[in-house]
C-alpha cells in the first residue's frame, strides 16, 4: 500500500481517536464449539478451524495445535504491521516473515510439576528484501516490534480471568 493511501486511511481514524478515546476501544471475541474427542471448532472469519492436541500430546496430527496457531497469529500480526510501517515510512519491502517456539510438553502432560506450561521462547524472524538502508531497515523492525499487537501482548501480558456459565 502506497504511505498516502495508508495515511489516507488512518487519519480520520486517528483524528476520532484524539477527539474521543473512548471510541478506541474495542474488544475482540473469539468464539469455539466443543467437538468430539479432544477438540474444538473455532471460526475465524473466513473458514471453521479444528483445533486439537498435537502429536506430542496424544493428538492424530489432524488438527491444528492452538500452539500453532498463536504462532501463526503472531507471523499475521506481524507481518501487516511490518506492511503499514513500511508504507508509513515509504519503504519498499518484501518478504516473508517466520515464528518459531519452543515448548517442553512435560508441563502440560503433568509430567514433571516444575517444567513451566506454555512457550519458552519465541522467536520472530524477518527475511526481507529491500533497497531501504540499514538505519531505515532498523526503524522498520524497531516500529513493527513496538506496534504489533500479538507481540505486545506476549511481550507484556495483560491480566487474565477466567469465568464458567454452568447450564444442566
Amino acid at each position: 500500500m502506497a504511505m498516502n493511501d495508508l495515511r489516507t486511511l488512518q487519519e480520520p481514524l486517528k483524528q476520532r481517536y484524539m477527539a474521543d478515546p473512548a471510541a478506541a476501544l474495542v474488544t475482540l471475541r473469539a468464539d469455539g464449539d466443543l467437538g468430539t474427542g479432544v477438540s474444538c471448532s473455532v471460526q475465524t472469519g473466513h473458514a471453521m478451524v479444528e483445533a486439537g492436541l498435537h502429536p506430542g500430546t496424544g493428538g492424530d496430527g489432524l488438527s491444528i495445535c492452538s500452539g500453532d496457531m498463536l504462532l501463526q497469529a503472531l507471523v499475521a500480526c506481524a507481518g501487516v504491521t511490518l506492511g503499514a510501517v513500511a508504507s508509513s515510512l515509504g519503504i519498499d519491502v518484501s518478504g516473508t516473515v517466520h515464528a518459531e517456539g519452543d515448548l517442553d510438553f512435560r508441563g502440560t502432560l503433568a509430567v514433571e510439576k516444575s517444567v513451566p506450561v506454555g512457550f519458552r521462547e519465541i522467536r520472530l524472524r524477518f527475511d526481507l528484501v529491500s533497497d531501504a538502508d540499514g538505519e531505515k531497515m532498523a526503524a522498520l523492525i524497531r516500529l513493527t516490534e513496538r506496534y504489533c499487537v500479538v507481540f505486545q501482548t506476549l511481550a507484556a501480558p495483560p491480566a487474565l480471568s477466567v469465568s464458567l456459565t454452568r447450564r444442566l
